[in-house]
């Protein structure tokens, strides 16, 4: 794997060479915008809007507009920066991890050891560790100063970018005009759901059922063609009862228990027994069947209507009938 990012942590004087890696990666199905009438594949050009031509990336440079004036900034004026030349991760404060809001957290790195003695970056994972504290850092990365949080995620330090407190919006917008009244029993009985379905979280339990379906309705239409048979592909659908179904919080809330305990026989228990052991791998395999059964099924599904179109189109076997 290749490094983003070559620097070092200032820790005090404590100097930590590091290399920075993409912690995540995405797994989406790349999908590509083509022409619905001939299939052909849609390109965006970079052209100028003055003399008409096409441009290469490497002469593009950017520009701020106020309305009234256009300033160009060169690659040249952006590296001029004194923020951009850093090349330090600066610890400016340390903090309990309880007090930073996990809606400023964005994009992750891991930071591994640059140097042939890597004692100084084992002293401040160890610390991070034993103290259970947060790092609060400065840094600059691709051309913007970063505010950021150093952690520690099994042996290696993680370098987590945070938002600006500015970059923040507050959230009296999406609060509700009004407080609705909430009586001490529908609270208990909430209570009493939210154990049914608590649990030790296992991320590996989920997954995306959106990229599995869009992967398995790739490999039917290439199997298929056009003429997609949907149900045969992903099964039937059971449709969830209505808002109509539900006449209110109360009854909605001894519904869900009920529900919960039935499928648990009648023992309540932890969210694991309640949704199953395997969480949405579960709902994995009840989305469709095997390919091999698909193909199976709809190749049976088509012998028969051709029999039957076969049939109604032979003169003798009205006769016989």
């Amino acid at each position: 794997m290749r490094a983003i990012w070559t620097g070092s942590i200032a820790f005090g004087l404590v100097n930590v060479p590091v290399k920075a890696y993409g912690a995540t990666e995405d797994h989406d199905i790349s999908l590509h915008q083509v022409h619905a009438t001939d299939g052909g594949r849609i390109k965006y050009e970079r052209r100028c809007e003055i003399c008409g031509k096409k441009i290469k990336y490497k002469d593009i440079d950017k520009a701020f507009d106020d309305g009234e004036r256009t300033v160009v900034l060169t690659d040249d004026d952006m590296d001029a920066l004194p923020a951009e030349k850093s090349r330090e991760i600066e610890v400016v404060q340390f903090i309990p991890a309880d007090q930073l809001d996990p809606l400023m957290l964005e994009k992750s790195y891991y930071l591994q050891p640059d140097s042939k003695s890597p004692k100084a970056y084992e002293l401040l994972r160890r610390t991070l560790e034993d103290t259970d504290k947060l790092a609060v850092v400065r840094f600059a990365l691709r051309q913007k100063t970063r505010l950021g949080v150093l952690r520690v995620r099994s042996k290696a330090l993680v370098l987590q970018s945070v938002m600006w407190a500015d970059e923040l919006r507050d959230a009296e917008f999406a609060e509700p005009e009004k407080t609705a009244r909430i009586s001490a029993q529908e609270l208990k009985m909430s209570a009493t759901l939210v154990e049914s379905y608590s649990g030790d979280f296992s991320p590996e339990d989920f997954s995306d059922d959106y990229q599995t379906q869009l992967r398995q309705l790739i490999d039917a239409k290439i199997e298929q063609g056009e003429d997609l048979d949907t149900e045969a592909t992903f099964g039937t659908t059971s449709e969830g009862e209505g808002e109509e179904g539900v006449v209110d919080l109360m009854e909605a809330l001894k519904r869900s228990i009920a529900g919960i305990e039935k499928s648990s026989g009648g023992k309540g228990g932890t969210g694991k027994s309640a949704r199953g052991s395997t969480g949405a791998k579960t709902t994995n395999q009840s989305t469709g069947a095997s390919t091999k059964e698909r193909r199976s099924a709809t190749a049976k599904k088509k012998k028969t209507s051709s029999s039957a179109s076969k049939k109604k189109a032979s003169p003798g076997s009205e006769k016989s009938a």
